[in-house]
This record gives structure tokens, sequence and C-alpha cells, in this order.
């Protein structure tokens, strides 16, 4: 039996996620005690409608299935939109993807038009480009939800066209406006200031 044989091997190991902070926002991997906010913040069909994976209702054993699921190695990096004073207010993610990883993103409606989602998917963004080294990112917004489609306009992301999307809420397809953000064009983009890798 070899040394490497001997240690056990966790196939279901979380990876490290750093946090990430902008001008007004923290961005962290989640915990099990932000269940409650975080069922509280996607319990709404206005957020429900516009995301593909969340249902609606949705209950604190889905807000505990999402924060339990995060984070495994190999998979999509999740984080939580917080305030500097650790108020949760959203989520993103970066999801592997054969033509450059999706990201996706939700705030709670509580919070919409305050440029939170801007502020956070910069940080984001810089951080698949250099800690998870994606080439490109895509990302879709609903054709009836153009507030998101200017957050993603704002980030530097080219429409691609339209395409049809699952959406678990209303349990049917919806057509969506795809979006590309190719890493050149993030680098000559980044005039936005840099986010803080904290840990």
């Amino acid at each position: 039996m070899t040394l490497l044989e001997e240690i056990p091997r966790e196939p279901y190991r979380e990876r490290s996620i750093p946090v990430l902070e902008t001008k007004r926002l923290a961005l962290r991997a989640p915990r099990l005690e932000d269940a409650k906010t975080v069922a509280m913040l996607a319990n709404d069909r206005r957020i429900a409608e516009n995301v593909a994976r969340i249902p609606h209702p949705y209950k604190m054993a889905d807000a505990e299935t999402f924060i339990g699921g995060a984070n495994k190695a190999g998979g999509e990096a999740v984080l939580l939109i917080t305030l500097r004073d650790e108020t949760v207010i959203g989520a993103c993610g970066i999801v592997p993807h054969e033509l450059g990883a999706e990201l996706g993103y939700w705030l709670g409606v509580s919070h919409w038009g305050n440029g939170y989602a801007t502020e956070a998917l910069h940080a984001v963004i810089d951080y698949a480009f250099t800690d998870l080294d994606h080439l490109a990112l895509q990302a879709g917004a609903r054709v009836t939800n153009p507030a998101s489609r200017r957050v993603l306009e704002k980030c530097g992301f080219q429409w691609t066209g339209v395409g049809l999307y699952r959406i678990r809420a209303i349990n049917s397809s919806a057509p969506i406006d795809r979006f590309r953000l190719e890493r050149k064009i993030w680098s000559a983009l980044k005039g936005w200031g840099r986010m803080k890798r904290v840990s």
C-alpha cells in the first residue's frame, strides 16, 4: 500500500471560494445559517420567473439543498451577494460549460434598482477570468427582463441571439436573450475597478 492509498479521498469536498469585496458589497460562499434569508428572498415569483433553476414557491428545504450543493469540487462557483454589514441580498454563480462558463445571478426584489447587480457581476467576472481562468462567459436574460439585459450590457457582454431556456418556476420554456463576454473584451474594459480578494 502506498502513502497515497492510505489517505482517505474526499471526492465531494468543498472547494475554497474567496471573499470578493467591492465598494459596497462582499461576495462569499453560502453558509447553512443563510438558508432562512435565501429562502425568504428567493420566494418571490418575480425572481423565479426570470431565473432558470429557482422553483416557486421557494421553501426552506430548497435553500438548504442549494447551500448544501454549492461549491463542490469540479462544479459551479456559488457566491452570496451581501452588503458590507453581511445582509444577504442575492446570489450569483459560474457554471462550467463547453462553450464558456455560464454566469447566473439574482437579487432580492427590495434591492433592485440600486446598481448592486452590476457591481456584484464586475467582481464575479474578474474572479472568473483571473482565478478560474475562463476564456469566455455566457449569460442570458429573459426577453421580458430589460433590467437584467442592461446589467449584462454594462458588464461588457455582447448579444449573440435569442434562444429558449427552461424556466422551472413556470414549468415551461421562455425566450432568452443570449450574451457572451470574452476575456480579451473584459481585459479592455477593466476600468470599472478591480474587486478586492479578501481570502
